[in-house]
This record gives C-alpha cells, structure tokens and sequence, in this order.
C-alpha cells in the first residue's frame, strides 16, 4: 500500500512531539498532527455586502449564517460536522467557553448574551454528511483585501492571528465589476500570498451577477468576466467562477413553497410587456396594488429570488404549464450557475468545492509542511534545538521524505509560480496550470478526455524534456528543484500511460491462436524489419549503478537486460524481433523509471551512471517512435 503525504507527516509529527521538552513546542505540533486528521478547513471570505454568507448557505443547503448587518455577521462562524445538529460553542477571547442552539429552521440567534466584542469565535456542529470532510468557515466581511502580512491577513480575515485559524483553502467572493483594475488584482494577489493561499487552494467567486438593471440575461457577460478574470489570476486562484448566490440559497438552503409556487403561476399569466414593466422598480412590484399575488408574497419573492430570479422562474411556469416548487427549485439552482453542467472540473462553485474534497489530503500535508518548517525556525535551547534542527533536516528539499510527498509535487510547483520563484514562458504556465487544475491525465496534457494512452505518453514525453531542460537550467536553485517537481509527475504520467499501452497490447494477442513469439515476429517483420542493433553501454558504470541498494529489484533486472541482450528489443525487456514503435515505448518507460533514481541519494558516479542511461533509452525513444 502507498504511504501518502499526509501519513508521512503523522508520523514525523508523532515523532518530533516524542522527542521535544516544552510543552508549547508539543502543543504546536500536536496542533499540526491534529490538523492532519481534521476535515479541511474552507474560509468563505469576501468584502462586505458581497454575497458572502448568502454563499455559504448555499454551501450547507441550510439558511443558518444571517445575511443582513446582525451581530453575527462580525463573528467568524465555523460550522463543523457533529451529531448533536446545532449545537453552538461559543470561544471567547478570554479563554471562557459558553454555549447555545441554533433556533428552529437552523438559524442563529441574533444575540448570545456576551458581548460581542468578546467573542473569538462561533463553532456551530451541523449532522451533515457533507461536513465530514470540509469544515466551512464563515469569516466577517472586508471592507478592503489589503494586508500587509500572514498574521494580519488571518486577523482580517478569521478573528485573530493564531495557528490554528489558518484555513487550508479559501472561497473569496468579489462584488459584480465590469472590469478588475490593477489595485484590485494586486490587492488580491497580496491578501492570497500573506494567507498562505495559491492557485490550488484559492477559487475566487464573481457573485451578484445578476443585480445589473440593463441586461435580461446577465450570463453571457459574467461568463466573459470570469474568463479574463481567471486569466488575469491565474497564478492565485484555482478558478473565477460566476454565481448568483440568493437563487442558490433559495434552492438549496430554503426551497420554494405552495404558497410562493402558486404566486409565480398567477404571475405567469400577465402580459409579458406589463410584467417587466412592474419588475423594473422592484418597489413598484411590491406595492402595485392590482397585481394578482398578496403583496407580502410578491415581497418575499423579491427577497429571495430579485428580479431575474423571478423573471426566470415565470419564464419556467410558461414553458412546462406548472408550477412544481420542486421543479422550480430544480430549475433555480441550474439558473443559478452554483453546479457545472455534466462532469466539468472547472466553472462553478460546486467543481470547485470537489476541487478541494478530492485534494483534501494534500492540501493539509501542504498546510502542514509549511507550519512544521516554521515550528523548525522557532528559538529554543539544549535538546529541543536539536529536535528542531533534525525536523528541519527531515523537510529539507534533498531528503527522502521531500520525494516521497509526491503528491505536492505540483501543488508546490503551482505556489512557487503564484510568488515568482519558478518563471516560466506562456507555454509551461499554462501547462503547469493545467496539470494543477485537473485529474485526468489526458485533460492534464492539453488532450481531449479519453485520448488514447499512446497519444498521453506521447504528450508527457515532449512535456517531460522541457521541463527536464529546465531543471538543469536551474540547478540548485528553487525553480530547478519545482522544475524537477513537475518532471517527476510527468515521468509518472508516461510510465502510466505506457504500462496501459501494453496491457492494451497484450490482450489481442492472448487471445490470438498460435506462438505469441511467432505473432511478436510476424509484427515485428511488418513494422520493423531485421532486428534493431544493441545499444552501446559502459559495463562499468551499470554494474556500479546496480550495486547501489537505492536501485530497486525491478530496476536492476532491467540493467542485468541492458548488459546481456544480444539485439535492441531484448536489452530493453522487449520481446525478440518487437517492431520499432514497441521498442521505443520501452524506452520511454524506462527512461521515466530511471529518472526517479536521480532524485534519490547516489554517489557522484552513480547517479552520472543514471544520467547517462536516461539520456540512452531518450534518444533511442525518439530515433525509433517517429518511425525512423
């Protein structure tokens, strides 16, 4: 079984606390462990009047947070999962704890007894299956993104400065502009970097996108905003995405009633001319005293549907000639932009919460690198100096555990990118960017989903040598180190995509009648001719490389191969006479696997050794995979 990231840092967590004497040191790490197994934290942050906590009512399909200027709305609310559903404790910031509920239909209270100045935090226990991996954070709302540091960044954004109120990803919510000026996107880019945030924990929401009087349809343009927002931020958010959050709460939060299904129905049969005309002035609609719908009613729709809310709504009562609130609510939802259509891993609110859940793990490993290298930095005496300094050397770039938190790789990549520590050209943005955005490798090369396997190794391979390039370019300095993250995913890619390839291969001839070596003969006749000639090596070198015990079993085979095989296929582990594109997937696949061996530590001419191999099976996969 594969150890992770964060199963990694359990145990040097475990182990450092063990070996440290003061008890703050201890507290801080087991803060850090228990962090770890705590679900991810999400802080919903954005300016006031944004549309914040309305957003986070349609994140827990419960109106619980208050969206009108209450005390509540100056507290960050933190709502975890817990069988005992709302149950609320209330942290002070003396120390003291007091405790409340929530009031039916899952609201809170608008008073708690203390004084509000005094409160540190709300932590509301909500039975929700969806709470057990994501704990959302409600934060107060700014009246500016500026900061001028993590620790007053956290203050702004989550109540204090403290450790254990650093959110691992945030959902920020940005009033409706026409355009982001440039004060706008630095203030941004600085508030994300001071927060510990980047392009995979950072997704930036574009709400109210319907409050604009002079367009029936506010899609089309808010759809062109996100795009050259995302493209402006690229480097510090995950995604921009659109959303109108009050139909997204009415339809997850607070669904429509019979009572308000039944207004919308009377409303469809106006004259459409004379409906919009009411709708312009919402006051207007409110208060007209013909229309046939009690205007407490018409007063409650404007409150949680607005104008085109409503409009849409009616549009849906005249196309299907009922009014279903379930339906409607169905159609609210889908209007307001909070899902993706089918399977998309981008463009909505609801991709990017899975964004998050499925990456889960590595976001808190990646929260929980950052706190262990500074508790590494912290001041202390005698043996927990000593501690310290061992910890530091565990999470230096060049040991072991550094390479197996492989799942980081790009994640730290993509951060080193946001900061400017790794620069790089149009082309290997965008291919960073794609690689840190989606899931499925075809996806992450550029290619469309369900590419064949041959045309992603393909794609990883020419991606592989430009960061490879790269990398030596930059040796020994950061960007040469997130260079060498990337290659490292993208050797994996092809070794992966290679392995299914010949699983693809193999199973026709399985299942084919005759010798398996006479079919391997016959292909190898038609597509490649007389045998390839053997490759070259320096015996000295491989037997050196294979006495080295950081070369695994797998490896060594394939090196006693390379040394004893009496034609090109053979030496690579290919069967006798194997056409010339079979021969150059193997050398592909080994080129990957023996580029892992150069992260690994070697004496000088054992990892000269790997080099020079590397760059064997290299050119032997582009001589023979164009067909040459």
């Amino acid at each position: 079984m594969n150890t992770g990231p964060a199963d990694l840092l359990r145990r040097l967590c475990d182990t450092t606390s063990a070996r440290l004497s003061g008890a703050e040191l201890r507290e801080r790490v087991g803060q850090v462990r228990a962090g770890l197994d705590a679900p991810l934290r999400v802080a919903v942050a954005g300016a006031v009047s944004s549309g914040k906590s309305t957003l986070v009512n349609a994140l827990l399909g419960l109106p619980v947070a208050p969206v009108d200027a209450g005390e509540c709305t100056f507290v960050v609310t933190q709502y975890e999962y817990g069988e005992d559903d709302g149950h609320i404790t209330i942290e002070l910031t003396d120390g003291g704890v007091a405790h409340s509920r929530l009031l039916p239909g899952h609201r809170l209270p608008s008073e708690f007894g203390v004084d509000v100045a005094g409160i540190r935090r709300l932590r509301v226990t909500l039975n929700l299956p969806s709470l057990r991996t994501i704990t959302i954070v409600d934060t107060p709302g700014m009246n500016t993104v500026t900061a001028a540091n993590e620790r007053a960044a956290r203050s702004m954004l989550f109540g204090s400065g403290d450790e254990d109120d650093r959110a691992q990803a945030m959902i920020y919510v940005l009033r409706y502009v026409q355009k982001f000026d440039d004060t706008t996107l630095a203030e941004f880019r600085g508030l994300t970097d001071a927060c510990g945030m980047s392009c995979v924990n950072t997704l930036a929401v574009l709400g109210q996108i319907d409050r604009r009087g002079d367009e029936g349809d506010p899609w089309p343009t808010a759809r062109r905003l996100a795009a050259k927002g995302y493209a402006d931020l690229r480097t510090s958010v995950f995604d921009v995405v659109p959303v109108i959050g009050l139909l997204a709460e009415t339809a997850r939060a607070h669904p429509l009633d019979a009572e308000e299904a039944e207004a919308l129905t009377a409303l469809a049969g106006l004259d459409e001319d004379d409906l919009e005309d009411y709708l312009l002035d919402l006051d207007d609609f409110r208060s007209a005293p013909e229309l046939p719908v009690p205007a407490e009613v018409r007063h409650r729709l404007v409150e949680r549907l607005h104008r085109y809310g409503i409009t849409s709504a009616v549009d849906a009562v005249r196309a299907t000639g009922t009014a279903d609130p379930e339906a409607l609510s169905a159609h609210l939802l889908e209007r307001s932009g909070y899902s993706s259509a089918g399977r998309a891993a981008t463009g909505s609110v609801a991709a990017g919460i899975t964004h998050f859940a499925r990456r889960a793990d590595q976001l808190k490993a990646l929260d929980a690198l950052t706190r262990l290298r500074a508790i590494a930095r912290t001041p202390a005496m005698g043996a927990d100096r000593a501690t310290l300094d061992a910890l530091a050397a565990q999470l230096d770039e060049n040991r072991p555990i550094a390479t197996s938190l492989g799942g980081l790789r790009i994640f730290t990549a993509a951060e080193a990118l946001g900061r400017g520590t790794l620069v790089l050209d149009e082309e290997m943005t965008a291919e960073l960017l794609r690689l840190a955005r989606h899931d499925d490798p075809a996806e992450q090369l550029g290619l469309p989903a369900g590419a064949p396997a041959a045309e992603i190794a393909a794609a990883a391979t020419a991606a592989a040598m430009r960061w490879r390039t790269l990398a030596m370019m930059s040796e020994g300095r950061t960007g040469g180190h997130r260079a060498r993250d990337v290659l490292t995913v993208l050797e994996d890619l092809v070794s992966a995509a290679l392995d299914e390839v010949a699983l693809e291969e193999a199973a026709p001839k399985e299942a084919s009648s005759g010798s398996a070596r006479d079919g391997r003969a016959s292909s190898a006749g038609a597509g490649g001719g007389e045998p390839l000639p053997v490759v070259r090596v320096d015996p000295a070198a491989i037997e050196a490389l294979r006495a080295s015990p950081m070369v695994p079993a797998d490896d060594r085979r394939a090196l006693e191969l390379l040394l004893s095989g009496s034609e090109l296929a053979t030496q690579l582990g290919a069967p006798p006479g194997a056409p010339r594109a079979e021969v150059a997937g193997y050398a592909a696949a080994l080129s990957a696997r023996f580029r892992t061996l150069t992260h690994r530590p070697l004496s000088l001419r054992q990892r000269r050794a790997a080099e020079t191999l590397c760059e064997a099976y290299e050119t032997i996969w582009s001589h023979y995979g164009d067909g040459s």
